[in-house]
């Protein structure tokens, strides 16, 4: 009865964080993903709230359904056009910070290779996730804007995701199996979801079976990732972004489906992103953490800024400061690395610690002050 009584204590508080989150994001008008994720490092570090094995779950399911939801914004029409542009930004996003992490963590802070190339690569990655949220509740004046980020976010992450199984991951037979199932779901998938989302006994039913497939492919990348040692964020990516089409018919399935996501799902994503933070061991080593902090947003600039401002003048700055946050890749990196032996606890809190506080400095900073503007808008 004791464990019980914990555990609706826990979901208890869970789901008071989540309102107040909420209530504050519409108060001071930042992104309510912003807002969790400070909220969940408050309540985690006071003790108020703790990550269990069922939240972590649903945390993880979270992530693959923005990332999904991302995927079906993208207007393959501009991506085709934009392809230059979003790759350039997307891979120097990802190059300068690896670059960068890796030569201070190896030659200035001590670790060892294998170390100091997991920390670049847990910097440099940019959360599709969070830049996804973020945009979804920005009013945008360049709608192609957000399309080019979200497009160049996906090449910084998948080419985060290629180095990390170049240098570490070994493949085996359940690697090929997590492939070969993923490439056969998203090709069947893309091409008959049309019989599902428009059949007139399935549409617009309130026990929403279309979303509920939605949900029955994702959940299967998860299983199928984690049996072959991938990340099912990447299929789920290219999935949405061959769905968009398709959706874009049924517009009102996407608005009930991000009302279920964002209802509880993905603010768990981001709550348990900020459980991850330990203020304790961060103050333990806290010139290293500020250190790798500013080199993660000072590289992050060099590799984007000035390809953003030559290619999105008019959101340079913003751009960079969204392409410059972390949050799924890089804690699956610094995660990876921790249960691989290749970090020890506190270079893994440190990691965390950087990652997850990339996700709310920069979009705070970007939402308040480099947020684009309409032409009718007065600055006072």
């Amino acid at each position: 009865m004791a464990v019980d009584i914990l555990t609706q204590a826990n979901v208890l508080v869970l789901v008071i964080a989540i309102f107040i989150a909420s209530l504050i994001s519409l108060r001071v008008g930042l992104a309510v993903a912003i807002i969790e994720l400070v909220i969940g490092a408050i309540f985690g570090n006071l003790g108020f709230l703790h990550a269990t094995d069922w939240m972590s779950l649903i945390a993880t399911f979270g992530g693959i359904l923005l990332t999904f939801m991302a995927g079906t914004e993208i207007d393959t029409h501009v991506m085709r056009e934009k392809y230059k542009e979003s790759f350039l930004i997307g891979f120097f996003s990802f190059l300068a910070p690896f670059i960068g992490a890796s030569l201070y963590t190896y030659f200035i802070a001590g670790w060892n290779l294998q170390a100091a190339l997991i920390a670049g690569i847990a910097l440099s990655t940019t959360s599709l996730a969070v830049v996804y949220s973020v945009l979804t509740e920005t009013d945008l004046p360049d709608v192609n804007l957000a399309k080019i980020v979200l497009a160049a976010t996906f090449v910084t992450d998948m080419t985060t995701v290629i180095v990390l199984s170049i240098l570490f991951i070994k493949p085996d037979l359940y690697t090929a199996l997590f492939i070969a199932v993923s490439i056969a779901a998203i090709i069947l998938v893309a091409k008959y979801s049309k019989h599902i989302f428009q059949h007139e006994k399935l549409k617009n039913k309130v026990i929403e079976p279309e979303i509920k497939f939605i949900f029955v492919i994702l959940v299967m990348f998860m299983f199928f990732a984690t049996l072959g040692n991938g990340e099912a964020v990447l299929p789920a990516f290219i999935l949405g972004l061959l769905m968009s089409k398709e959706l874009a018919k049924v517009k009102e399935l996407m608005v009930r489906m991000r009302t279920v996501a964002y209802a509880v799902i993905t603010p768990i994503f981001f709550i348990v992103g900020g459980l991850k933070i330990s203020f304790a061991l961060i103050l333990a080593a806290f010139g290293l953490f500020v250190i790798l902090f500013i080199i993660k947003i000072a590289t992050k600039f060099i590799g984007v800024y000035f390809l953003a401002n030559k290619y999105i003048p008019d959101g340079s700055m913003y751009v960079t400061l969204l392409m410059s946050t972390g949050l799924t890749f890089g804690t699956i990196a610094s995660l990876f690395g921790f249960n691989a032996g290749y970090i020890d606890q506190v270079q893994y809190s440190i990691l965390i610690g950087v990652v997850v506080s990339s996700a709310v400095i920069p979009t705070f900073i970007a939402q308040k002050w480099f947020l684009p503007r309409h032409s009718g808008d007065i600055i006072e």
